[in-house]
């Protein structure tokens, strides 16, 4: 499998958890400029909330 890692040529949002007991990893990049990165189960559950709220499929509704 490739690198899953979003950029500005392919943005999205991409998050990790490789084992139960490691903490989730995450990023995003959008094709507005916008970009975030996150570690820890909580920080990157605020991630994707910000993503879903003001990125992602929110532009695909403006």
């Amino acid at each position: 499998m490739g690198d899953l890692t979003p950029t500005p040529d392919r943005p999205g949002l991409h998050i990790s958890k490789p084992s139960p007991n490691a903490p989730a990893q995450g990023s995003a990049v959008c094709h507005c400029g916008a970009s975030a990165t996150a570690t820890g189960d909580n920080q990157v559950r605020l991630l994707v909330q910000g993503w879903e709220a003001n990125h992602g499929s929110a532009h695909a509704e403006g």
